[in-house]
């Protein structure tokens, strides 16, 4: 299955060449793409809104194009990329952002996003509407511009790596993305990632060895090692303290239950407010550029809430400021700059 096209264009017209047409399309003005997912969900037509707020800025007429089953982002921010697109938005979930972004980071194009998930984790980071998709819409195209760091991940070393914008993780977090039913997730939302938790709480550590910015590796009997790039999730829960998705630096959160009270103590420690000083064994934290993570045992993977099966091994380098991306003005999260903007 391929990636839909829309624009305007002749009825026997492809879309290979709606693209073509569209690297030239109006007097040369900007140009924005919207990728987006079909099947989410929103009472608010996103592209409708794309387009009109296009005609009122002087862009020209925007690409549009629809993920797929088989393609949920790559392919389609390719194509917005080959089309000389000035601005691409990304309208979906986490799973689309995180895609799209794969193919942006480093090219020097801009992106924006429309939350339309679950999650919406990124989106909840940067003061994204997430239930206002035409605000959203809006800001992609009138807001303030910044870069922000990206973090590239290799899963069990493979030759090309994945990358992520708010966390990734190896273990009991992933083990939650990864059983999470889908069903209930249209009938509550965020709160299906609980009946998951709640599920997957029991289990036993695992041998985990850790290095951090290639120092001298430590072990650890581990539930979970996450890194963050910024640090909220959903019901408002920050997991990272005071991280920020534009410092250069990642986050790594090793959590490590002992007995049978141990996961009330790990909730504990992420509910109080200074929690990130900790070096508490059961929850610790460190701040670097790279970290590679070794467990003896296959462990369940997840990239910004995507599962990718199970690994041993994962190796994360941040690339600081790789991709320009468009928020609200005004105010925003410390995650990204402590002082309101102009």
């Amino acid at each position: 299955m391929t990636s839909r096209t829309k624009d305007i264009m002749p009825t026997d017209a492809t879309p290979e060449a709606t693209i073509d047409q569209g690297s030239e399309a109006g007097s040369g003005g900007r140009r924005a793409a919207l990728i987006i997912n079909p099947i989410k969900a929103t009472t608010i037509d996103v592209e409708g809104a794309v387009r009109r707020i296009s005609a009122e800025d002087g862009w020209d007429e925007p690409l549009v194009i629809e993920t797929t089953e088989d393609d949920p982002g790559h392919g389609q921010a390719r194509q917005a990329l080959d089309a000389g697109a000035d601005l691409v938005i990304a309208a979906g979930g986490d799973g689309t952002v995180r895609c799209v972004a794969e193919e942006l980071a480093g090219s020097g194009t801009m992106m924006a996003l429309v939350p339309l998930g679950t999650g919406n984790l990124l989106a909840r980071n940067l003061d994204i509407a997430v239930d206002d998709p035409d605000a959203a819409v809006e800001a992609a195209f009138r807001g303030t511009e910044r870069s922000i760091d990206v973090v590239h991940v290799t899963v069990d070393r493979a030759q090309d790596a994945h990358v992520f914008l708010v966390m990734a993780g190896l273990g009991y977090d992933a083990a939650i993305m990864s059983d999470t039913r889908d069903d209930l997730k249209d009938k509550v939302g965020w709160l299906a990632y609980v009946d998951a938790g709640i599920r997957n709480l029991p289990g036993r550590p695992a041998r985990t060895t850790i290095s951090v910015d290639g120092g001298k590796p430590f072990e650890r009997r581990l539930r979970s090692v996450m890194g963050g790039n910024c640090g909220k999730i959903m019901g408002g829960l920050e997991i990272f303290p005071g991280a920020r998705i534009d410092d250069g630096r990642m986050d790594l959160m090793t959590v490590a239950p002992k007995g049978k009270l141990g996961w009330l103590a790990v909730a504990g420690k992420l509910f109080v407010k200074g929690k990130g000083s900790s070096k508490d064994p059961s929850l610790e934290y460190f701040q670097c550029r790279t970290a590679e993570v070794t467990s003896r045992e296959p462990l369940e993977v997840q990239l910004d809430g995507d599962p990718l099966g199970k690994a041993r091994h994962m190796a994360f380098e941040v690339k600081p400021d790789s991709l320009r991306l468009r928020m609200p003005l005004g105010y925003k999260d410390p995650a990204v700059v402590s002082e309101p903007l102009p």
